[in-house]
């Protein structure tokens, strides 16, 4: 792999994942519509919009995939369920001012992720790993008990998106094309959702720029994926997995310094212990990879 090959990566995953951090202030421009109608839009243009760059590379082997599988389409039925309630559970935080406590459940993300597979595919943790969930528990016990009560926006986007991962680790497709067949099943109810916003007069606007902003939201949704498959191909997933990092905490500045959201000591206390077992969590990762990377170079002898 060359320095352009690599560097090229690295730009892609900043893109994506920059893109991914700066969602706030898209649906915060989004003011004239409610989150179920951004919603709707958006898995209406995310698929026509996938489906149009699917047509331009000319990738359609997935489609026959797709009718010889009854399971594989119930899985991604399963999966375009939590990435709608995903969606809908972030659009509507930052429409209700709490861009920082979702930012929290992307924090938390990783560590959910670590924990299903313990509990569903049965890998096994490091010790290093072990105390980094410990901790992130520890974290979200203090957020708990200082706000008195449970920061369930970010822990239900953690475990959407957690569980998400989930069935997505189990199917076949790349994350473009699976990503069409997810909002092939959103389209339906979608357009049902709309057309009675429609029929009710509730979901018709006279604003110009707030309909080139909702028929964009397929652009906002596919863009990152294209810079983030991108990146894939191009440097380690090690490498992608710190700069996963980069989302969260663009959201959390824009929550603090651009919205004027509160941000207290107990806050960073527990947002503190969060970081410290994804710094634990990362460096273990790192050096996994780099004892594995050395133990393929000088394999022991026979």
């Amino acid at each position: 792999m060359t320095n352009k090959t690599t560097l090229q990566g690295i730009g892609a995953a900043i893109a994506a994942y920059a893109l991914w951090g700066l969602l706030p202030v898209y649906w915060k421009a989004l003011h004239g519509a409610t989150a179920t109608e951004i919603l709707a839009h958006r898995m209406i243009w995310s698929l026509l919009f996938l489906l149009a760059v699917l047509a331009v590379r000319r990738q359609w082997a997935w489609v026959q995939v797709m009718r010889q599988q009854r399971r594989l389409r119930l899985t991604y039925l399963a999966s375009a369920t939590l990435l709608a309630a995903n969606w809908g559970i972030y659009v509507w935080a930052v429409q209700i001012n709490r861009v920082v406590e979702a930012s929290l459940g992307y924090f938390i993300n990783p560590l959910v992720s670590i924990a299903l597979g313990v509990l569903v595919l049965r890998e096994r943790l490091r010790p290093a790993q072990w105390l980094a969930i410990a901790i992130a528990a520890v974290g979200v016990a203090w957020l708990t008990y200082s706000a008195g009560a449970l920061p369930w926006i970010a822990l239900a986007l953690a475990l959407s998106f957690g569980f998400y991962g989930l069935l997505r680790k189990q199917t076949p497709l790349g994350s473009f094309e699976a990503l069409t067949v997810e909002t092939l099943w959103m389209f339906p109810p979608a357009v049902l959702w709309l057309s009675w916003l429609a029929s009710s007069n509730g979901g018709i606007h006279h604003d110009t720029q707030l309909w080139l902003l909702l028929i964009s939201t397929g652009v906002v949704t596919a863009a990152p994926l294209l810079f983030f498959g991108a990146a894939t191909q191009r440097i380690p997933l090690t490498t992608i997995g710190i700069l996963q990092y980069l989302a969260p905490t663009l959201q959390l500045l824009l929550g603090v310094l651009v919205y004027g959201e509160p941000f207290s000591p107990a806050q960073l206390i527990g947002f503190g212990a969060i970081w410290a077992a994804l710094a634990i969590y990362t460096a273990d990762s790192l050096l996994a990879a780099r004892r594995y990377r050395t133990a393929m170079a000088h394999p022991a002898a026979d």
